[in-house]
């Protein structure tokens, strides 16, 4: 798959996978100043990137595992959807969830991107739904083993 990119990102690649297997590529912090992020606190990181996504795609921003667990670095808002017909520069919203200061520097890897297909929803309204062996049970509905 195919999309296009624009780089505005001084001595930076374009975003790779950094193995075979991997799911989503590192983007990296494009700052002329270096960001504290205070615990509780969050802040906008530009990242230098600009796409075209293709019609029937999105692209998510998603947590590195390795800043969460060793910094309790997150996304505010979970997981983040670039939709297609954006074509501004993508941001990261970081959020400390930790307990000290977290600094990022210019060419830091900040987040992830992923490509997602997605299908776009035609509801359909109906008076009674179809019943399931769950039906309505919710949170903890299945319990522990």
């Amino acid at each position: 798959m195919s999309v296009k990119v624009k780089i505005k990102f001084e001595g930076k690649d374009i975003p790779a996978y950094a193995t075979e297997g991997a799911a989503g590529m590192d983007i990296r912090a494009n700052i002329s100043e270096r960001i504290k992020i205070a615990p509780g606190k969050r802040a906008l990181i530009p990242t230098g990137i600009y796409l075209e996504i293709p019609e029937g795609y999105e692209c998510q921003i998603r947590a590195r595992s390795g800043l969460a667990v060793k910094n309790g670095i997150g996304l505010v808002n979970g997981i983040g959807t670039i939709d297609n017909d954006y074509r501004g520069e993508v941001k990261v919203a970081l959020i400390n969830w930790g307990e000290e200061d977290f600094v990022v520097e210019n060419g830091d890897r900040i987040a992830q991107i992923i490509l997602a297909k997605y299908e776009k929803i035609n509801w359909e309204e109906v008076e009674a739904l179809e019943d399931s062996e769950r039906s309505a049970g919710g949170f903890g509905h299945t319990g522990r083993k």
